[in-house]
C-alpha cells in the first residue's frame, strides 16, 4: 500500500511520538490470521508477492529466483538488522511485520474493514513495516510487543520503527507496552520519527 492523496505526514521526537500514542487495553479475541489478513499479495501483477518484493528490495546483490518465471526469490545477500548476520539463501529469512498482525488486531485492526487489514499485511509503502530477518529470531519474537521482546542489536531503531508503524496505521498501545516504549524512548534522545499516516 502506498500513500494516498489524503495521507498526512507526521514527524516528532520519539519521546513525543510515544507519549501521544493512544492507550487502550489490547483485545485479541477472535483473531484469525488467514481469515482477517489473508496471505501475501501481488499488488502490481508481476507474480512477485510482497515477500518477494521485500527480499528483492533488501538484498545488496542481484537476487536469483527458483525458476525462470522469476516469481519466488531463491538467493541474494541479506544483512538482517536484528543481529547483523549475512544470509545468502532467502529460505534462511522470514519477513517480519514490525508490529505483528496479532498485535495489530488487538490494537485496533479488528475494527477495520477487510481491505484495510489486508493492505496492512502487505504494506510496501513504508519499508519499516516489512523486513527480512533471521528466521530463528523472528520465531522467537512471534507476536510479542517491545515490553516482552527486543532484538539483540539496534533497539532504538526497533522501538522507533514500532512507534512509527503504530502512528502510520492509527493503532493503540496498552499500558505495559507504552511504559516500556517510554523507557526506551528516553534512552534514545536523538531519535525522531517521520511517517506517512494512512
Amino acid at each position: 500500500m502506498t500513500a494516498t492523496a489524503g495521507s498526512t505526514e507526521y514527524s516528532a521526537p520519539l519521546t513525543q511520538a510515544v507519549e501521544e500514542l493512544p492507550v487502550a487495553a489490547e483485545d485479541n479475541a477472535g483473531y484469525d490470521r488467514k481469515k482477517h489478513f489473508g496471505s501475501w499479495k501481488d499488488e502490481d501483477g508481476d507474480c512477485q508477492n510482497a515477500r518477494a518484493e521485500v527480499l528483492i528490495e533488501e538484498s545488496s546483490t542481484e537476487v536469483t529466483f527458483t525458476n525462470e518465471k522469476e516469481c519466488t526469490v531463491d538467493g541474494g545477500t541479506w544483512t538482517t538488522t536484528w543481529d547483523g548476520r549475512v544470509h545468502r539463501k532467502a529460505s534462511e529469512t522470514q519477513i517480519d511485520h514490525t508490529v505483528p498482525l496479532h498485535e495489530a488486531w488487538g490494537s485496533g485492526a479488528q475494527e477495520w474493514e477487510d481491505t484495510r487489514r489486508k493492505a496492512y499485511a502487505n504494506d510496501l509503502g513504508d519499508e519499516r513495516l516489512l523486513t527480512a530477518q533471521t528466521s530463528a529470531l523472528n520465531t522467537e519474537k512471534g507476536s510479542k510487543g517491545p515490553e516482552e521482546w527486543l532484538p539483540p542489536k539496534d533497539q532504538c531503531t526497533y522501538v522507533a520503527d514500532w512507534t512509527a508503524m503504530k502512528v502510520r496505521w492509527g493503532l493503540t498501545v496498552d499500558e505495559t507496552e507504552k511504559a516500556k516504549m517510554t523507557e526506551m524512548a528516553a534512552s534514545c534522545p536523538e531519535t525522531t520519527i517521520t511517517v506517512t499516516v494512512v
